[in-house]
């Protein structure tokens, strides 16, 4: 009796990020290339960190993918769709509802609570108050910050602050995170912790996660370091 043939291979998962030829100019006086011929493409929920030094086209790079600036040539696409031919609403739509964004300064409004920091975006979709108000609980609790709940960014330490960020990054469970130094303005005990964190939401919820940091303790943290340089991708290395 013949033996059955062995099972077709399951192809590889599409990227959920993916960067062909991109180029970034600023022009001024004297003319800036940011980025100079990136490719590169991130899976699904692969947690990236992006290194190098400052001025090497790393924010930049975070800002093309996040939506928050255009290539001067290239294409980006962020979960198969590109966003070069996209209008400024349609790529509105892609960062609110696939994109979740920590910075390094918290970015908090500083006359609301943690509550409302975090349910802001989602009052913003028109979401009813009472939902709003039980996923903003639910994500302060993910974050294990659901004892400050009525507190002002001015009460809460840095710790604390960027624990509300991440918080209201995860609003509609984005299925990518975008984080800027997210521990660059913390001391070295919290942004551990706040590693930590991002760590385990990463696991948690499977969120594609890019970190931009000078922090090697951070990037060596990852998955995956894409080294840049003079707009150049120098180094990519995946760890098992």
């Amino acid at each position: 009796m013949a033996s059955a043939p062995p099972p077709a291979p399951v192809p590889p998962a599409p990227p959920v990020i993916e960067l062909s030829r991109v180029t970034k100019q600023f022009e001024g006086q004297r003319r800036a290339m940011a980025l100079d011929g990136v490719s590169l493409s991130i899976p699904r929920g692969e947690m990236v960190s992006v290194i190098g030094p400052s001025g090497s086209g790393k924010s930049t790079l975070l800002n093309l993918v996040g939506g928050l600036d255009r290539p001067s040539s290239g294409d980006v696409l962020v979960d198969q769709e590109p966003l070069a031919g996209l209008t400024d609403d349609a790529l509105t739509k892609v960062r609110r509802d696939k994109i979740g964004f920590i910075f390094q300064f918290f970015n908090l409004l500083p006359t609301l609570s943690s509550l409302e920091n975090v349910g802001l975006p989602l009052h913003l979709r028109g979401w009813p108050r009472k939902n709003v108000d039980a996923r903003a609980r639910e994500l302060l609790r993910l974050v294990q910050l659901d004892h400050r709940l009525q507190h002002l960014p001015e009460e809460l330490s840095g710790g604390e602050r960027q624990r509300v960020a991440i918080a209201r990054a995860l609003s509609v469970y984005p299925p990518i995170l975008l984080a800027d130094e997210p521990t660059g303005n913390l001391d070295t005990r919290t942004g551990e912790e706040i590693l930590s964190l991002v760590q385990d939401l990463h696991r948690r919820l499977g969120s594609t996660v890019v970190i931009v940091t000078h922090d090697m303790h951070v990037a060596q943290s990852c998955e995956r370091t894409i080294a840049l340089r003079d707009g150049r991708v120098v180094e990519d290395v995946r760890r098992s």
